[in-house]
């Protein structure tokens, strides 16, 4: 997995908090796609630990994040409207059509439609559609970048365990 540029914290310092906020989830969010590169469906899919935890659904369960954090709240429109599993849990399966070339594009176009969903906000901007109340979206890019980092560090173990082998 590709790792985060040595100058990359240097390059957002001076920049105002939103733009530091997101270039570090947009950081995460390209590396943890990354984590999939040169594997094959069998290495992306393989279970290394008793959890639901693989890199495919890694990366499956981020298009999951961006869509609860950035879709349901935002928009206020309910995880069944969105074609999103209820419990996070359950983001992480993966169903025999998903590929790395599908679940990738999903991904990426989750992204997108996150920084279009958000392009319009302030950092104070409260949004209301999350289970836990209203939340502004500061909180919000906060959550999902440590989710996002912590998810990047499964990856890391997970893809230097596949490629060791």
């Amino acid at each position: 997995m590709p790792s985060l540029p040595p100058t990359f914290a240097e390059q957002v310092i001076a920049q105002p908090a939103r733009a530091q906020f997101e270039a570090f989830i947009d950081e995460h969010r390209s590396a943890l796609n990354h984590c999939l590169d040169g594997l094959t469906e069998e290495q992306a899919r393989r279970s290394l630990v008793p959890s639901r935890t693989t890199l495919l659904g890694l990366v499956k369960h981020a298009t999951f994040v961006e869509k609860v954090w950035f879709d349901e709240a935002v928009t206020c429109r309910p995880r069944v409207e969105l074609g999103l599993p209820a419990a996070s849990e359950d983001s992480f399966l993966l169903d025999d059509g998903d590929t790395i070339a599908s679940v990738r594009q999903a991904h990426r176009e989750a992204c997108e439609a996150a920084r279009r969903a958000t392009a319009s906000l302030d950092l104070d901007d409260v949004l209301r559609g999350n289970r836990r109340g209203p939340l502004p979206l500061r909180w919000v890019y906060l959550h999902v970048l440590r989710e996002l980092a912590q998810h990047c560090g499964h990856a890391d173990i997970l893809r230097e365990q596949i490629l060791g082998e």
